[in-house]
């Protein structure tokens, strides 16, 4: 199977924005409904869509699930959200507003007992996602405002819960994140060398139609793009056909 375009939206105080590395203070915004956008990605032939919720990523709680909802209500897309998902209350309302997987860095990074033990957990069996955020290949967590003290690595994070029931793990490269200077591409293969269960999802740097075609070759199931959709650089129905063209 080729791997999905899946677009991204992130949310900072009920609007659409995109950040330069992570970086609060170096904001992009855009004067786009979030909801006619996601709508407008579905028309493209999009099947998923990642929707970040950076205040509650930032404020440690979610803090725009009503637009959340009105995207999941308001198209047929598959949406995954993160931002401030750190508790199971959380984690719950948002599956139960319609989302269909959840994104966790923070709070699973800084308790992988409890993240197993949610990643077994009935109600999110198959619905997590792992978000490794790294710089360096070195983790960060909080929003990307943390490095971890310890630095893991996000290969052997990777390698640790390749056997756990997770929908997927995002990798990140947050050096390349908003900055339109193309995919980290050996990052990214370095993690599908460990994992040989848990699906990667590429994310960071993507600029055109052909950092799609060169994303596709890896093994990877989806391919997370920001803004280069928002600024033009690439086409979300182009990079959808793309990804459908074989590769043999």
């Amino acid at each position: 199977m080729p791997p999905e375009l899946i677009p991204a939206i992130d949310l900072r105080n009920g609007h659409v924005v995109r950040l330069k590395r992570g970086d609060y203070n170096q904001q992009t915004t855009y004067e786009v409904d979030p909801v006619d956008t996601a709508k407008k990605f579905q028309d493209a032939g999009c099947k998923w869509l990642h929707v970040v919720d950076l205040d509650g990523a930032k404020e440690g709680r979610p803090a725009n699930l009503g637009i959340i909802e009105k995207i999941c209500r308001a198209t047929k897309l598959n949406v995954e959200v993160g931002g401030g998902l750190r508790t199971e209350e959380s984690m719950e309302y948002v599956l139960a507003i319609g989302a269909q997987r959840l994104i966790l860095g923070t709070r699973a990074l800084a308790d992988m007992e409890w993240f197993k033990a949610m990643a077994h957990d009935g109600r999110f069996r198959n619905r997590l996602v792992l978000g490794l955020d790294a710089r360096d290949g070195l983790v960060s967590t909080h929003g990307w405002t943390q490095t971890d003290a310890d630095r893991p690595k996000a290969v052997d994070i990777a390698r640790n819960v390749d056997s756990w029931p997770l929908a997927a793990i995002i990798y990140t490269d947050i050096a390349r994140d908003g900055m339109l200077k193309g995919p980290n591409l050996r990052a990214t293969t370095k993690l599908t060398k460990v994992c040989k269960i848990v699906p990667v999802i590429h994310s960071g740097g993507v600029k055109s139609l052909a950092d799609i075609t060169a994303l596709k070759h890896l093994d990877i199931a989806g391919i997370i793009v920001g803004k280069a959709l928002y600024e033009g650089t690439l086409n979300a129905a182009d990079a959808v056909k793309e990804l459908q063209l074989s590769t043999t």
